[in-house]
């Protein structure tokens, strides 16, 4: 097998790979801002912006994890970091390694890449509808 084979063979797998551990790592900020796991000052109300982000962090990032509604969550997510970014980061600097924002911007990304790719076959989604992935 070449690498052009093997790379190809892999890629859709990949596409999963990335899809958990991205929603791996949203789904932290979430159980930090809801469950206070890892422990943090923060703990907002689950009425406030913090807290209905941390609401979609932690609800969307694990139906990303299992691959459950992929496409509308990721979607629904990938705005959610554009107007995190927009909102909390871009007004402290127009530079995102300074403003902090690094992490909103390719989460943005990684999860319109979803919307728009799918789940990949190691998904719920794929398991429920195979043509549909």
């Amino acid at each position: 097998m070449d690498l052009t084979t093997t790379t190809t063979h892999w890629a859709p797998r990949m596409l999963s790979i990335l899809r958990i551990v991205s929603a791996l790592i949203f789904m932290a900020h979430g159980t930090q801002k809801i469950l206070g796991f890892p422990a943090s000052s923060m703990n907002p109300p689950l009425l406030s912006l913090p807290g209905i982000a941390g609401l979609l962090e932690l609800v969307g990032g694990a139906l990303l994890v299992v691959g459950l509604f992929s496409r509308p969550v990721a979607f629904i997510l990938s705005g959610q970091m554009a107007f995190a970014y927009f909102i909390a980061h871009a007004p402290k600097s127009f530079f995102p390694a300074l403003n902090g924002g690094d992490a909103a911007i390719l989460f943005c990304f990684v999860f319109l890449y979803i919307a728009f790719a799918g789940p990949g076959p190691w998904s719920i989604d794929a398991q429920r509808g195979r043509g549909r992935v």
